[in-house]
């Protein structure tokens, strides 16, 4: 895992994980809620970075 992309889903998944784990109860919304958390950190991280591409100015 040598990608700058690759490092982001690996962390974002260990991230959803825990908090998955930690803030529901149930497996299903576990699952579900893991899922969006992932979704969200890893099109974040894309957005953010395309965003920031043509910085310096």
């Amino acid at each position: 895992m040598q990608t700058h992309l690759g490092l982001l889903v690996l962390f974002a998944a260990f991230v959803s994980v825990v908090f998955a784990v930690l803030l529901r109860d149930e497996p299903g919304t576990q699952l579900r809620f893991g899922a969006t958390l992932f979704g969200a950190f890893v099109v974040g991280a894309v957005v953010a970075g395309w965003l920031m591409l043509p910085l310096p100015l």
